[in-house]
């Protein structure tokens, strides 16, 4: 492991978050009750049950995997660090009606994304107006910067549906909206994080969010989440955590999946 950026407590604390999860996974994990003969006979039941678990993985993979190992690699270099954060309760009834107008505009792309303009709008309302008590979408991973600035992430899948995008933006411009409300000179950051590209080696595929998203201040993909959060080398560094496991691991892994074997 190259541990270019990774000290070697936060590597060790990484992997036995990740070994921990799969050992819980093992021990509480029931393969899909669902009968596939034609794919059972074919494959195997053990390939089936393999098939099985990691669909369950992914269902799940952001809160189990991600978040935990997103927050255990910022707290080296952020004052705090929060998965799962309740976002603050209240926004003034002017923000919420410049949050309509920012994506109305967006929508009928009357207007470009610019995320720094579109703060500053917000923050000249933002106390304006009878206050509006939300529930807001939790906050995948809240970070506070030694500096007192905040950065708010929405941690989503590789390839989110591209319908999802205004909502998205929403999500984005409410966090920033109620933050405001409470501290009207608070610096904050809300983006879009995706761990990994799913295209790599190609560029990931940016031009479906460009309308909505400002795409270098709201849209973190793969090495620019990671090296963020950790400092440059950070990404690679995961990546090895990760492999380090499956070696590590891969016997158990196997006895795991031996036992669905068919007999005959």
């Amino acid at each position: 492991m190259s541990n270019i950026c990774l000290s070697k407590t936060q590597s060790d604390a990484i992997e036995r978050l990740l070994t921990d999860v799969l050992r819980n996974k093992f021990q509480n994990y029931e393969p899909e009750t669902s009968a596939m003969p034609f794919h059972t006979r074919l494959l195997g039941k053990d390939r089936m049950a393999l098939f099985s678990f990691i669909h369950s993985m992914n269902t799940n993979f952001g809160t189990t995997i991600f978040e935990p190992v997103a927050k255990a690699l910022a707290l080296n270099k952020f004052k705090s660090a929060e998965n799962q954060a309740t976002p603050e309760k209240i926004i003034s009834l002017d923000a919420l009606i410049e949050i309509q107008s920012i994506v109305d505009d967006l929508r009928a792309a009357t207007s470009s994304p610019d995320k720094e303009s579109e703060i500053e709008r917000i923050r000249k309302v933002c106390r304006s107006g009878i206050p509006q008590n939300v529930k807001l979408t939790k906050i995948d991973l809240k970070l506070e910067s030694h500096s007192g600035e905040l950065f708010y992430y929405d941690i989503k899948t590789a390839k989110p549906n591209k319908g999802g995008f205004q909502e998205f933006k929403r999500t984005l411009l409410e966090w920033v909206a109620a933050a405001l409300y409470e501290n009207p000179e608070q610096k904050i950051i809300t983006a879009i994080a995706i761990p990994y590209n799913p295209y790599e080696p190609r560029p990931y595929s940016r031009w479906t969010m460009a309308g909505m998203l400002d795409l270098k201040k709201e849209l973190y993909v793969a090495e620019e989440f990671w090296d963020f959060l950790g400092g440059e080398g950070a990404y690679a560094d995961i990546l090895d955590c990760f492999e380090n496991v499956g070696v590590n691991m891969r016997q158990e892994i196997d006895d795991y999946f031996s036992k669905f074997k068919c007999t005959k």
